[in-house]
């Protein structure tokens, strides 16, 4: 069994390796395209998992450049797009459209959701999701794909949501978390974490507003709470889109 994924806070590995395990999946083979691109994809033999998180209603731009050097060979392929709680649009019917021009052959297709990039304590956005209730509809999924490729049914679903051509992205505000000096201890923890190596470390923790995808890993994973990303969407989110949403499939 073979995972691929792009998961800057480790929301789409997480829905990914429960999917695998509903799957049957005893060894996993993991491509992690998260902090790289793999110039060479390995594939072993049997399914693979792609899973990417959406950024404005389509799947992440530094994804998809790195998927790009994915060969699909025939394998089948199982495409899940994860979103923050708001809507992931065109970016699911993007992510299998992309499978299948790769190679691929895409039996089954899921959007599940993950906190939101921008949730914080205070205002909250699907804070810690994938929960335990998202990751057992995940492993229930894999069981019914690993049913259905033992049926010997490999058609692709009936329909995808989502739109072609895709809803073209409005131009990206050029923006990066900031570090607070009194709470940092310049641990480099930030950096380690940053998936574009956006942040470096000269006098004190400095951030590339131009390579920072706003994904937030840096903020979410800070030891000491010194990354600081203040956007007004934060709120807005908060206010919006706190109801819970369910995880959709397509088999």
């Amino acid at each position: 069994m073979n995972i691929i994924y792009f998961s800057p806070t480790h929301t789409s590995a997480l829905v990914a390796e429960s999917i695998a395990k509903g799957m049957g999946a005893t060894e996993l083979n993991i491509l992690d395209f998260t902090y790289t691109d793999i110039s060479e994809s390995p594939l072993k033999e049997g399914p693979v998992i792609i899973a990417a998180p959406v950024y404005a209603g389509r799947i992440a731009k530094t994804a998809m450049a790195r998927f790009a050097s994915l060969k699909g060979n025939g394998n089948l392929a199982v495409v899940v797009a994860v979103y923050g709680n708001r809507h992931y649009e065109d970016a699911l019917i993007e992510l299998y459209d992309f499978a299948n021009a790769a190679g691929f052959n895409t039996i089954a297709a899921s959007a599940f959701i993950g906190e939101h990039s921008y949730s914080r304590p205070e205002m909250p956005t699907a804070a810690g999701r994938p929960d335990h209730t998202d990751l057992k509809i995940a492993f229930e999924f894999g069981e019914s794909i690993r049913k259905k490729i033992e049926s010997g049914n490999l058609n692709a679903p009936q329909s995808i949501p989502g739109n072609r051509p895709y809803t073209e992205k409005g131009p990206a505000t050029p923006a990066t978390p900031i570090t607070s000096e009194e709470l940092c201890t310049q641990c480099g923890t930030c950096i380690d974490y940053c998936p574009t190596q956006a942040i470096s470390l000269k006098d004190e923790i400095e951030s590339d507003i131009e390579r920072c995808i706003k994904c937030c890993a840096c903020v979410k994973i800070c030891p000491n709470e010194a990354r600081i990303f203040n956007t007004p969407y934060t709120e807005l989110l908060h206010k919006n889109f706190s109801r819970r949403r369910e995880p959709e499939m397509c088999i």
